[in-house]
Protein backbone atom coordinates (compact mmCIF):
# COMPACT_ATOMS: atom_id res chain seq x y z
CA UNK A 1 0.00 0.00 0.00
CA UNK A 2 1.78 3.38 -1.26
CA UNK A 3 1.65 6.37 1.48
CA UNK A 4 -1.10 8.99 0.75
CA UNK A 5 -0.86 12.55 0.08
CA UNK A 6 -3.19 15.67 1.31
CA UNK A 7 -2.88 18.82 -0.10
CA UNK A 8 -4.81 20.98 1.88
CA UNK A 9 -5.35 24.72 1.15
CA UNK A 10 -5.36 27.28 3.53
CA UNK A 11 -7.72 30.06 3.26
CA UNK A 12 -8.54 31.06 -0.48
CA UNK A 13 -6.44 29.22 -3.02
CA UNK A 14 -6.80 28.86 -6.73
CA UNK A 15 -8.40 25.00 -7.16
CA UNK A 16 -6.56 25.30 -10.72
CA UNK A 17 -2.86 25.86 -8.61
CA UNK A 18 -3.47 22.82 -6.83
CA UNK A 19 -4.84 20.56 -9.37
CA UNK A 20 -1.34 21.77 -11.38
CA UNK A 21 0.37 21.08 -7.95
CA UNK A 22 -0.72 17.58 -7.15
CA UNK A 23 -0.21 16.90 -11.05
CA UNK A 24 3.53 17.99 -11.04
CA UNK A 25 3.49 15.69 -8.00
CA UNK A 26 2.58 12.71 -9.06
CA UNK A 27 6.75 11.25 -10.35
CA UNK A 28 6.42 10.83 -6.43
CA UNK A 29 5.18 7.29 -5.55
CA UNK A 30 2.52 8.93 -3.08
CA UNK A 31 -1.55 8.67 -3.37
CA UNK A 32 -2.57 12.09 -4.04
CA UNK A 33 -5.73 13.48 -2.37
CA UNK A 34 -7.19 17.23 -2.56
CA UNK A 35 -9.00 18.37 0.32
CA UNK A 36 -11.37 20.94 0.81
CA UNK A 37 -10.30 24.40 2.40
CA UNK A 38 -9.34 25.41 6.16
CA UNK A 39 -9.43 29.00 7.40
CA UNK A 40 -6.21 30.37 7.75
CA UNK A 41 -5.49 30.35 11.68
CA UNK A 42 -5.95 33.89 12.99
CA UNK A 43 -4.04 32.95 15.80
CA UNK A 44 -0.92 32.33 13.61
CA UNK A 45 -0.75 36.43 12.50
CA UNK A 46 1.74 38.65 14.02
CA UNK A 47 0.50 42.48 13.86
CA UNK A 48 3.92 43.36 14.60
CA UNK A 49 4.90 42.00 11.58
CA UNK A 50 1.90 41.41 9.20
CA UNK A 51 3.09 37.96 8.65
CA UNK A 52 1.45 34.73 9.86
CA UNK A 53 4.03 32.11 12.16
CA UNK A 54 4.11 29.00 9.80
CA UNK A 55 4.47 26.62 12.89
CA UNK A 56 0.55 27.14 13.61
CA UNK A 57 -0.19 25.90 10.27
CA UNK A 58 2.52 22.69 10.88
CA UNK A 59 0.54 22.10 13.80
CA UNK A 60 -2.54 21.94 12.50
CA UNK A 61 -2.04 19.91 9.82
CA UNK A 62 0.16 17.17 12.14
CA UNK A 63 -3.77 16.38 14.02
CA UNK A 64 -5.03 15.67 10.30
CA UNK A 65 -5.59 12.13 8.55
CA UNK A 66 -3.37 10.68 5.93
CA UNK A 67 0.43 9.98 5.53
CA UNK A 68 1.97 13.12 4.66
CA UNK A 69 0.26 16.39 4.31
CA UNK A 70 0.81 19.62 1.77
CA UNK A 71 -0.57 23.05 3.54
CA UNK A 72 -0.81 25.12 1.02
CA UNK A 73 -1.59 29.17 1.78
CA UNK A 74 -1.31 32.59 0.16
CA UNK A 75 -0.34 34.41 2.96
CA UNK A 76 2.57 35.22 4.32
CA UNK A 77 4.50 33.07 6.39
CA UNK A 78 7.77 33.87 8.73
CA UNK A 79 9.52 31.67 11.55
CA UNK A 80 10.83 33.53 14.28
CA UNK A 81 14.48 33.64 13.78
CA UNK A 82 14.22 34.35 9.28
CA UNK A 83 12.02 37.74 8.16
CA UNK A 84 10.56 35.27 5.75
CA UNK A 85 9.96 32.03 4.44
CA UNK A 86 8.84 30.22 1.30
CA UNK A 87 7.54 26.97 3.28
CA UNK A 88 8.56 24.84 6.42
CA UNK A 89 8.33 21.03 6.91
CA UNK A 90 8.92 18.30 9.85
CA UNK A 91 12.14 16.48 9.09
CA UNK A 92 10.61 12.57 8.94
CA UNK A 93 7.54 13.67 9.72
CA UNK A 94 4.09 14.05 7.87
CA UNK A 95 3.73 17.93 7.96
CA UNK A 96 4.32 20.36 5.48
CA UNK A 97 2.94 24.13 4.66
CA UNK A 98 4.36 26.35 1.54
CA UNK A 99 2.82 29.98 0.83
CA UNK A 100 2.69 31.06 -2.59
CA UNK A 101 2.34 34.87 -1.52
CA UNK A 102 6.34 35.46 -2.14
CA UNK A 103 6.39 33.61 -4.96
CA UNK A 104 4.49 35.74 -6.67
CA UNK A 105 6.70 38.15 -6.89
CA UNK A 106 8.09 39.34 -10.13
CA UNK A 107 6.80 36.18 -12.10
CA UNK A 108 4.79 35.56 -14.98
CA UNK A 109 2.40 32.58 -14.62
CA UNK A 110 5.24 29.63 -15.43
CA UNK A 111 7.60 30.87 -13.71
CA UNK A 112 5.37 31.23 -10.71
CA UNK A 113 4.01 27.47 -10.90
CA UNK A 114 7.64 26.61 -11.30
CA UNK A 115 8.17 27.88 -7.77
CA UNK A 116 5.26 26.48 -6.37
CA UNK A 117 6.52 23.00 -7.41
CA UNK A 118 9.84 23.44 -6.70
CA UNK A 119 8.89 24.61 -2.70
CA UNK A 120 6.52 21.64 -2.41
CA UNK A 121 8.79 19.03 -3.61
CA UNK A 122 11.40 20.90 -1.71
CA UNK A 123 9.43 20.51 1.62
CA UNK A 124 8.17 16.98 1.10
CA UNK A 125 11.55 16.48 0.84
CA UNK A 126 11.98 17.38 4.38
CA UNK A 127 8.77 14.98 5.41
CA UNK A 128 10.97 11.94 3.65
CA UNK A 129 14.42 12.72 5.73
CA UNK A 130 16.31 15.12 3.33
CA UNK A 131 18.00 17.96 4.41
CA UNK A 132 19.24 20.98 2.52
CA UNK A 133 21.53 20.10 -0.10
CA UNK A 134 24.67 22.10 -0.93
CA UNK A 135 24.09 21.19 -5.26
CA UNK A 136 22.80 24.23 -6.09
CA UNK A 137 20.63 22.91 -9.16
CA UNK A 138 19.19 20.58 -6.44
CA UNK A 139 15.38 21.15 -5.29
CA UNK A 140 16.98 20.31 -1.70
CA UNK A 141 18.88 23.48 -1.81
CA UNK A 142 18.16 25.97 0.15
CA UNK A 143 16.58 28.94 -0.64
CA UNK A 144 17.20 32.37 0.72
CA UNK A 145 15.83 34.40 -2.14
CA UNK A 146 13.52 34.03 -4.84
CA UNK A 147 16.60 33.86 -7.22
CA UNK A 148 18.26 30.74 -5.84
CA UNK A 149 13.99 29.22 -6.05
CA UNK A 150 14.65 30.29 -9.97
CA UNK A 151 17.74 28.84 -10.15
CA UNK A 152 17.20 25.23 -8.96
CA UNK A 153 16.22 22.36 -10.27
CA UNK A 154 12.43 20.52 -9.44
CA UNK A 155 13.72 17.35 -8.74
CA UNK A 156 16.60 15.73 -6.44
CA UNK A 157 20.00 15.14 -7.45
CA UNK A 158 21.10 11.68 -7.51
CA UNK A 159 22.69 11.91 -4.11
CA UNK A 160 19.46 13.28 -2.31
CA UNK A 161 17.85 10.59 -4.81
CA UNK A 162 20.15 7.88 -2.46
CA UNK A 163 18.85 9.79 0.83
CA UNK A 164 15.21 9.35 0.07
CA UNK A 165 13.14 7.66 2.37
CA UNK A 166 10.25 6.61 0.73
Amino acid sequence: MSLQLSIIPFGDVDKKELLFLAEELSFLPLGMGLHDPLPVPESAFNVERSQYQSSLFLDIIKGLEGDKVLGVTNVDLYTPHLNFIFGQAEVNGKAAVISLFRLKFDADEKKFKDRMVKEAVHELGHTFGLDHCPNPKCVMHFSNCLADTDFKGKRYCEECKKLLRL
